[in-house]
């Protein structure tokens, strides 16, 4: 694709970037095929190759409207279009770039700029989202039925291992996933200790950046970043491993280098951040053996069939940052078959849920369908329970069912211990 970029953005990084993602786009539309926003409303600019010729319009300098900014507003930033796409064109970077531009252009109504603030500046904060969150449940009775389904019952909290063992590894605790769900990470750490690792949560670490990043306030989202560099730096040497056991931190952390690059004083820092990160999905195959003989000796001694407990069959939905963002895809089913566990796949197992970071609250209609849809097909599976590896999606996809969501190292927390 031929590019004549502005003044205002040629020759600076985001601008030979995103010249160099421009160049790589052959119009060749395979993308369409696998965009979801697309498949539901049927507009070429609701497409990945509809909004790169809006961006590059934007880049080039032609005015940038409202419609514009409802057409990037729109894309859920799955990547599946890069997934798809034959060329390699890095599409969500040229989308966070070109929507950078957009925000600073188009000035949003009053009550999209509140909605979007209290967005920004409460979920990243856990000293604010979990007080809100109980005020939330108190309340729930006078809540819209959207903010209704998006409050669901809080869980009791679980041990976390207190055994110190020599091999360490940091676990990231996020903004939301605390308060949403505090037994993911603890699942993660009863299981990582069965097997001789200490997962250490570092002081100061919080949210990974991305939900600002998103939201187009992209530089408080590369403090955030900085922050969570700062609070790891000191284990770095003695660390094996940054685990994440939501998908769609684990894509952001991934490309700390890449987006902090230009930061002299960060740039190295967040490559050795980005290069020690691993989805937990990474992590527990190596163990996958002895997790197996652990899991049989244990119900050989409980007395229990070969099925893992509770999971005679389940769903497993793969999370767009997982499959699309880090390229990740057949481990988590591979090691819940290897524990015993009958795993489904359901059908357009490669479309997004609708979830997609704060999209189910700012785009609730389009949301809501994907949704829909994607749980429709997951029942029609037939497993009692479903699973996947982003909080996002677990939460998202609960609000419409009541078939059992959880994180996937949850059931295999239940195998493993009973």
């Amino acid at each position: 694709m031929q590019t004549n970029l502005a003044d205002f953005i040629k020759g600076t990084p985001e601008g030979d970037e995103a010249e160099a993602i421009l160049r790589a786009c052959v119009h060749c539309g395979f993308c369409t095929a696998t965009c979801p926003t697309y498949q539901l409303l049927g507009d070429e600019l609701d497409g990945p190759r509809g909004r790169i010729y809006l961006i590059k319009q934007v880049l080039e300098g032609a005015p940038v409207t409202a419609s514009t900014q409802l057409h990037l507003d729109r894309c859920l930033t799955c990547r599946n279009c890069e997934s798809t796409c034959p060329s390699g064109v890095k599409y969500g970077r040229l989308a966070d770039i070109g929507r950078k531009v957009v925000e600073q252009r188009v000035p949003r109504k009053l009550p999209d700029r509140i909605k979007r603030y209290v967005l920004k500046e409460a979920l990243p904060r856990r000293w604010l989202f979990e007080p809100a969150l109980l005020a939330g449940q108190l309340l729930k009775p006078l809540l819209s039925k959207p903010l209704q389904d998006k409050l669901p019952p809080l869980p009791a909290r679980t041990a976390w291992p207190s055994r110190q063992h020599a091999r360490k590894m940091l676990v990231l605790d996020g903004c939301v996933q605390p308060g949403l769900a505090p037994n993911i990470n603890a699942a993660a750490a009863r299981v990582l200790d069965a097997l001789g690792v200490q997962l250490v949560a570092a002081r100061g670490a919080g949210c990974c950046g991305a939900l600002r990043f998103h939201l187009n306030d992209q530089d408080a989202a590369l403090d955030d970043m900085r922050r969570n560099i700062d609070a790891w730096w000191p284990y770095v040497e003695t660390a094996e491993a940054i685990v994440m056991t939501a998908s769609g931190c684990g894509v952001t952390v991934k490309e700390y280098g890449h987006l902090l690059a230009h930061d002299s004083a960060y740039a190295a820092k967040a490559a050795r951040i980005s290069d020690m990160t691993r989805d937990l999905s990474e992590i527990l195959p190596a163990f996958e053996a002895e997790l197996a003989q652990r899991v049989r000796e244990r119900r050989a001694d409980a007395g229990e069939g070969t099925a893992a407990s509770g999971a005679s069959a389940v769903a497993w939905h793969p999370p767009c940052t997982l499959q699309h963002g880090q390229q990740i895809r057949g481990k988590v089913e591979g090691l819940l078959r290897a524990l015993g566990v009958e795993v489904k796949m359901c059908r357009d197992a490669h479309l997004c849920c609708g979830s997609a970071g704060t999209y189910s609250l700012l785009q609730p209609e389009l949301s809501q369908q994907l949704r829909d849809r994607k749980l429709a097909n997951l029942a029609d599976t037939g497993a009692g329970r479903f699973v996947s590896a982003n909080i996002g999606c677990i939460g998202h996809l609960q609000s419409g069912t009541e078939t059992p969501v959880e994180h996937w190292i949850e059931l295999v927390d239940r195998a493993l211990h009973g």
